[in-house]
């Protein structure tokens, strides 16, 4: 006991003494939750703090930067479109980050889009994996996967392994869809995808991947409803199960293809890093997250009303 005391005890001076190097909040991680907390920043940045720094590099990219330790040196708040894993949160405990906070915020539908020049689909979770699977029949067309869908070469941008898009896509869509006729597969193989120039890793950059299916029109990509909100012009989503993607499908988790939205406080840094418990008040305020708040308008689903105030509760643990 006394030795935890006294590591906190110095963990706390050193925070204290290095704190005049940084004066503003700190965060990394899901391009998807990205835009939200960039608004709420920029809102939060009018009043008696700085605008928090906000980096977009994936949710697993988030937390390998967040858990690295206790610090200005080190991010204040990780961003997320998944749950923390256990794993990560082995790594934050092992360099001495043991009190993490996590907010749920609102919901989010993944998207599966093509240019609004291109053919609309309506694909099931079972067809999405048997083009994109490794283990699958590895189709070149369309066609392949399903005689009513139309003959077109298979083309699909995927985020990245650290995205947690990536994550949510290879539990609901991977896992859900791996066809289980297919001989000799392995459950654990279901999220493999193709390495064959079939899917195609495309980055942390939603706006790129819409540019890419811009200038290809029988080419696919992966990302979060809000990112679809914003480019409704240019791209067009596929039904998924014959749902399609919106608000209340999302909510209701009809649409099969949605995901809670999150952000981890590190709770060592509230006090000595600014405004962070003012930050975060700032999100779940109701002009925020709210069914009238800010963030709806940016593409946010919001929780249902007792979800939400179950996160509001989280703030008297910072």
């Amino acid at each position: 006991m006394k030795m935890k005391l006294l590591l906190v005890f110095f963990l706390t001076i050193a925070l204290s003494e290095q704190a005049i190097a940084r004066d503003q909040i700190r965060i990394v991680g899901s391009s998807t939750v990205y835009p939200f907390s960039t608004v709420v920043g920029e809102e939060f940045g009018t009043g008696n703090f700085k605008t928090p720094i906000i980096e977009s590099n994936g949710t697993g990219g988030g937390f390998q930067l967040f858990c690295q330790g206790i610090g200005p040196q080190f991010p204040d708040i990780a961003n997320a479109s998944r749950a923390m894993k256990d794993s990560e949160k082995q790594e934050c405990s092992k360099n001495g980050i043991n009190e993490i906070v996590e907010f749920k915020f609102g919901n989010d539908g993944i998207a599966f889009v093509n240019s609004t020049k291109g053919k609309k689909f309506s694909l099931t979770t079972e067809q999405l994996w048997k083009a994109m699977a490794a283990k699958g029949p590895s189709p070149k067309t369309w066609k392949e996967v399903s005689a009513e869908l139309p003959d077109l070469k298979i083309e699909i941008l995927t985020p990245p392994p650290t995205s947690g898009t990536r994550d949510s896509w290879n539990a609901l869509v991977m896992e859900k869809g791996c066809d289980p006729k297919v001989k000799a597969i392995n459950p654990k193989d279901c999220e493999l995808m193709r390495e064959d120039g079939v899917v195609i890793e495309a980055g942390e950059n939603d706006s790129l991947i819409v540019k890419k299916l811009e200038a290809n029109v029988n080419s696919f990509g992966i990302f979060g409803f809000s990112y679809l909100e914003e480019n409704l012009d240019k791209v067009q989503p596929a039904n998924i199960g014959g749902v399609e993607i919106s608000i209340d499908n999302i909510q209701s988790n009809k649409y099969p293809i949605s995901r809670p939205l999150f952000f981890y406080v590190k709770k060592s840094h509230v006090g000595v890093i600014p405004g962070i418990k003012e930050y975060v008040k700032e999100f779940l305020s109701e002009e925020s997250v709210g069914p009238e708040g800010y963030l709806i308008d940016t593409g946010l689903v919001p929780l249902d009303k007792s979800s939400l105030e179950r996160s509001r509760a989280n703030q008297k643990l910072l």
